[in-house]
């Protein structure tokens, strides 16, 4: 493929059923059909969508139904991935056709797969404990994501979770962060085809260097958590301006992630008059 593709990442979309606001302030529902808005309405459209987690708010069917009503209008192909809110087995009971969904098992099993997607492999990697707001990575689970790395060395990949497998300085998101991630970063250590580790969780666009490449999480498409590095901070949310990442992949210049906001900020205005003149 000589042209480019481009993988459009959100996440912690926290659903309610029937629009119900979340946390009694926050239009979920109607943040998440602005994002749909933004991304149709961007100059290329994206070959695909990735969500990184927290995709309803309690796990219930009613919950991902609702989501399903609203993700109908995406006219490319999405990848869904558990977070910490949501249910394994009310997930895959809901998108019955997502068959990546099933890689791995039913019910509660973890949800991992491997997903050919244009140039790119998309591996995900669901470390998520049912109850639990921290993530865990399970060493029994490391040979299977050693294997999918192994599958296909030369192909640049991406590699799906919730939790983000580093600190970021946010006291109470760290204290439920994810366990074991230095095994899960010795793994990736390994395998050079693996461009970006994206992440959600922390409703913030946040990059660290991990395993030889690069980690990060995606704003999300409604509220931020706040951002405060005094590891005594209390745990807040704000309505800061969303966002997502678009990940532009390039057969000659590689994988280049861009920051977007979500909302209509007017028409690209022109630096130069009809002469090439910078106009003043």
């Amino acid at each position: 493929m000589t042209t480019p593709y481009l993988v459009a990442h959100v996440t912690d979309l926290h659903i309610k059923a029937g629009g119900k606001l979340s946390y009694r302030v926050v239009d979920t529902a109607g943040a998440l059909h602005r994002w749909i808005d933004t991304l149709l309405a961007a100059p290329q459209r994206a070959d695909l969508v990735v969500i990184t987690g927290d995709l309803v708010d309690f796990g219930a069917e009613a919950e991902y139904r609702f989501l399903r009503d609203i993700l109908q209008r995406l006219p490319m192909p999405y990848l869904l991935l558990p977070g910490n809110h949501d249910s394994r087995s009310a997930l895959r009971a809901v998108f019955t056709d997502h068959d990546y969904l099933f890689a791995n098992g039913n019910g509660e099993a973890p949800v991992h797969y491997a997903v050919d997607a244009g140039p790119l492999r998309i591996v995900g990697f669901d470390c998520t404990v049912p109850g639990k707001p921290g993530g865990r990575v399970d060493a029994a689970a490391l040979p299977w994501l050693q294997a999918a790395l192994a599958a296909a060395p030369t192909t640049p990949t991406l590699l799906l979770l919730h939790h983000p497998p580093f600190y970021t300085g946010i006291g109470h998101m760290d204290e439920q962060g994810l366990e074991n991630a230095a095994a899960l970063e010795a793994v990736v250590r390994q395998h050079a085809q693996v461009e970006r580790v994206l992440c959600g969780h922390l409703h913030r666009h946040i990059t660290r260097r991990f395993g030889g490449t690069i980690a990060m999480t995606a704003p999300g498409p409604a509220h931020q958590v706040a951002l405060n590095l005094d590891p005594q901070a209390p745990s807040r949310f704000r309505m800061e301006p969303p966002g997502y990442l678009l990940h532009w992949w390039h057969p000659q210049h590689g994988l280049v992630t861009h920051a977007a906001p979500i909302g209509d900020h007017g028409p690209a205005h022109p630096f130069f008059d009809g002469e090439g003149k910078l106009i003043d």
